[in-house]
């Protein structure tokens, strides 16, 4: 009767270590979790502001605004515009060579 005593004190006792840990470990895994949501918040936050730089950075204007100053661009206006004649038509610096090919009616 007294080993059988000692058996289950000693089952008792090491269900409840395990217990112990058991719970130890998932209060652990709780705290890492909610440590990864902030996180995935954050960066979720982060992202959603480095869109909003992305689209303010694309913008026409300043595109355009780049394209002149670091490129030397500029808009494409008549009197910078050349014509590219082909062989067999006829055009002159200010008359440009007409669809039918250069050929007088």
């Amino acid at each position: 009767m007294m080993r059988l005593n000692l058996l289950l004190l000693l089952g008792v006792l090491l269900s409840a270590l395990y217990l112990v840990n058991v719970q130890y470990q998932s209060r652990r895994l709780y705290s890492e979790l909610d440590r990864a949501k902030s996180q995935a918040l954050k960066l979720a936050a982060e992202n959603e502001r480095l869109q909003v730089e992305k689209r303010a950075q694309a913008t026409s204007a300043r595109v355009e605004s780049l394209a002149r100053s670091k490129l030397q661009m500029r808009a494409a206006t008549p009197a910078v515009t050349s014509y590219v004649s082909y062989a067999g038509a006829t055009s002159t610096p200010d008359r440009p060579a007409s669809a039918d090919g250069g050929r007088q009616p």
